[in-house]
C-alpha cells in the first residue's frame, strides 16, 4: 500500500483539472436486498428485479418474463407484502434485514478503524433494491478507495447469491472511467470463526431452552438440483457446514440433520424440504426441535416470517411441542470478529 505522501501527486493536477481522491481501500457487504416498503408496488418492483435475474431463474426470458409480468406478479406481491408487514421494522420503516445489515456495517467499520484508522470505507450494497450496488461502488470511488474488497455475505457459494452479487459488482465497473481494483470474498463456511460463532448461538440457543431439543435442524435457502448437477458447490457446502457444524457441537449423527427450504417452481429442488421434515420429525415421535439458518447471515423475511411461522407451525401441527429457533448470526460480536477476520484475510498486500 502506498504511502500517503506517494498519493501526493493526485493533487499536483493542472488549473480546472477535476478534483481527484486516492490512497484509499473500501470494504462492501453484499447482501441480498429487500423491498423499500410493503406496499403492493414497492413489493412489486423488488420482485420484478429479484425474479428477473437470470442466476435466480434462468428459464427463456421469452417464456419466463410474460408469466413474471402477467401472472405471478399480479398476486405474489400481495402475499410477499403481507409477510413483510408482520416482520417490518416499524420504528426505521424499513426491513429488518436492511436494519441488521446497517448494524454489521457499522460493526465492522469500528473494528476495521481500530486496527487501520482512516485508510479503509466500510459500505454496505443490496443486490436487489437499495442501496444498489452501482451507488455505493461509485461513492466508494468518489471517496478515493483505489481498491475495494467486495464481500457477499453468502458462507456458502451458490450462483443465484454469491455470484449474482458479484455479476452486479462488475456490471457497476463497467460503467466507470476509472475503475478501482476489486477482490471478491470466497465462501467462507469452512472459516473456523464463522464456525465458533455458529456453534456458539447453538449452545446458546441450547442454555435457554425448557428442555434440550432432541434434533437440531440446519435449514438451507433451497436450489433447483439441477444446479448441482451443472456444477454449483452450494448443496455440498451446506451439507459440509452441517458436517463442521455437528462436529463443534459433538452431536450424535440423528440429532441434526440438513433440510432445505423456499421451493419455488415446479423444478425438483434439493432436499428434504424444511417445512416437511419437520412434520416428518414429529410424526416419529420427536416433541423438541431446534431450527438454525447457517445460510442466513441476517434474518431476513425467510427465517422471521417462513421458519418462526410456517415451519413452526407445520411441526406442532403434526404433534411436535416445543420449537426453539436459532437466530440468524446477525451483529453477534463473534460474528462481527469473525467477519473481520476475513477481511483481514483478503486485505493481504494491500493494507
Amino acid at each position: 500500500m502506498a504511502h500517503p505522501e506517494e498519493t501526493a501527486s493526485l493533487s499536483r493536477t493542472p488549473e480546472g483539472h477535476p478534483e481527484l481522491k486516492g490512497g484509499k481501500v473500501g470494504v462492501v457487504l453484499a447482501n441480498l436486498g429487500t423491498p423499500d416498503a410493503t406496499d403492493y408496488w414497492s413489493v412489486r418492483r423488488y420482485l420484478s428485479e429479484f425474479l428477473s435475474d437470470r442466476r435466480v431463474v434462468d428459464y427463456s426470458p421469452w417464456l419466463w418474463q410474460p408469466l413474471l409480468q402477467l401472472v405471478i406478479l399480479s398476486r405474489r406481491p400481495f402475499a410477499s407484502g403481507k409477510a413483510y408487514r408482520g416482520i417490518w421494522n416499524r420504528e426505521r420503516d424499513e426491513s429488518p434485514l436492511l436494519t441488521i445489515t446497517r448494524e454489521q456495517t457499522d460493526k465492522l467499520a469500528t473494528e476495521l478503524g481500530r486496527l487501520y484508522g482512516d485508510w479503509l470505507e466500510v459500505a454496505f450494497c443490496m443486490r436487489y433494491g437499495n442501496p444498489s450496488t452501482e451507488s455505493v461502488l461509485k461513492r466508494l470511488q468518489a471517496q478515493g478507495c483505489e481498491r475495494i474488497v467486495f464481500f457477499p455475505l453468502y458462507p456458502q457459494y451458490g450462483s443465484p447469491t454469491t455470484a449474482t452479487a458479484n455479476d452486479q459488482a462488475f456490471r457497476a465497473l463497467m460503467k466507470l472511467k476509472w475503475q478501482p481494483a476489486i477482490r471478491t470474498v470466497p465462501a467462507y463456511f469452512d472459516h473456523p470463526a464463522y464456525l465458533e460463532a455458529l456453534s456458539a448461538s447453538v449452545r446458546e440457543a441450547y442454555a435457554a431452552a425448557t428442555s434440550r431439543p432432541e434434533v437440531l435442524v440446519a435449514s438451507y435457502h433451497g436450489v433447483p438440483k439441477r444446479f448441482l448437477d451443472e456444477g454449483d458447490p452450494y448443496y455440498c457446502h451446506c451439507r459440509k457446514t452441517t458436517r463442521l457444524l455437528q462436529e463443534q457441537l459433538g452431536l450424535d449423527d440423528d440429532a441434526i440433520v440438513t433440510t432445505f427450504q423456499s421451493k419455488f417452481g415446479p423444478e425438483e429442488w434439493v432436499g428434504p424440504a424444511t417445512v416437511e421434515h419437520v412434520a416428518k420429525l414429529a410424526r416419529q415421535g420427536v416433541r423438541h426441535i431446534a431450527v438454525v439458518s447457517p445460510a442466513f447471515s441476517a434474518d431476513c423475511v425467510e427465517t422471521l416470517e417462513e421458519i418462526e411461522e410456517e415451519i413452526r407451525g407445520a411441526f406442532l401441527d403434526a404433534g411436535g411441542e416445543t420449537f426453539t429457533y436459532v437466530p440468524c448470526l446477525n451483529a453477534r460480536d463473534d460474528h462481527i470478529q469473525a467477519l473481520t477476520a476475513i477481511v483481514e484475510r483478503e486485505l493481504a498486500g494491500w493494507l
